[in-house]
This record gives structure tokens, C-alpha cells and sequence, in this order.
């Protein structure tokens, strides 16, 4: 399914989308709410920046992710500068605040998201590679020479 063409645009609608979402939702003013357990605005923060970095390395080719991890980490540092740039949007927004620790859970949270999906992409690739790049025999009916085989 990730091999398919009309997955990876896809995918980067997604990620356009849920990162309009985050803006969106971290533009509201602060309210007081009692938390559910300390710290679960950190949770979030992980949350939401993991779908946002899933999302985005979806938008990668499978084939790119198998020779190189340099888009996992390109992925990982945008999702991080989009966490340290909203964080920073919110201090102008009433009753929020900027946290640097909220900023580290963005980017934690692209690091999984992404990172999970960099290693289904690279399992998509290992599974679709050709048979002689993981390593199989091409012709298998042809029968190879041994020394003591003179046919």
C-alpha cells in the first residue's frame, strides 16, 4: 500500500491538514481545566507532533528511505521547528504561554511519529526490492557449477 503512487501526496495533504489542526488548536485561549494526571500536556504535545511526523515521512518514497535516512531526519527537524515556532505563536495568544519542555515533547513526538513510519517504509521497500538486491538467486531453475560439477 505505501508503494502505491497516490499514497505519498496523500500522505502530504495529511500532514498539511493536522499541521493546520495544531495551529489551529494551540490559537485558542487558554483555559483552566483540572488535569487528568500531571504533566498530560506534555502527552498531547507528543501525540500530536507524532501524527504530524508520522504524516509527513508518509509523504516520502519508500525506495528513497531504503538507501538513506536523511529524510527520516529532515522530517524530524521540521516537525521540531514547527513544535519551537508554535510554541512560540502561543505567547501572543491570551492565556497561553511558552513551555521549552512542551517545545521537546513536539519534538519527541516527531521523532516517533516519523520514526515509526521511516521503518514502515523501509519494510514496504525491503518487501518490493528486487530479488536480487535482497540477495536471492535470479534464475533459480539454472543449475549452478560446482567443482566437482562439470556439466
Amino acid at each position: 500500500m505505501l508503494q502505491h503512487p497516490r499514497v505519498r501526496p496523500l500522505f502530504l495533504l495529511l500532514a498539511i491538514g493536522w499541521a493546520a489542526v495544531i495551529y489551529y488548536l494551540s490559537d485558542q485561549p487558554g483555559i483552566d481545566l483540572p488535569p487528568l494526571f500531571p504533566h498530560v500536556d506534555k502527552l498531547l504535545h507528543l501525540i500530536a507532533y507524532g501524527v504530524l511526523g508520522f504524516l509527513a515521512m508518509g509523504a516520502c518514497s519508500p525506495a528513497a528511505c531504503r538507501q538513506h535516512s536523511g529524510y527520516y531526519w529532515l522530517i524530524v527537524a521540521l516537525a521540531g521547528l514547527y513544535g519551537v515556532l508554535d510554541e512560540y505563536h502561543q505567547s501572543f495568544v491570551p492565556g497561553r504561554d511558552t513551555d521549552p519542555y512542551d517545545a521537546l515533547a513536539d519534538v519527541c513526538g516527531g521523532l516517533l511519529g516519523a520514526g515509526l513510519m521511516f521503518l514502515l517504509l523501509r519494510r514496504s521497500a525491503a518487501n518490493t526490492a528486487p530479488a536480487t538486491a535482497r540477495g536471492t538467486a535470479t534464475n533459480p531453475g539454472r543449475r549452478r557449477r560446482t567443482p566437482g560439477n562439470t556439466d
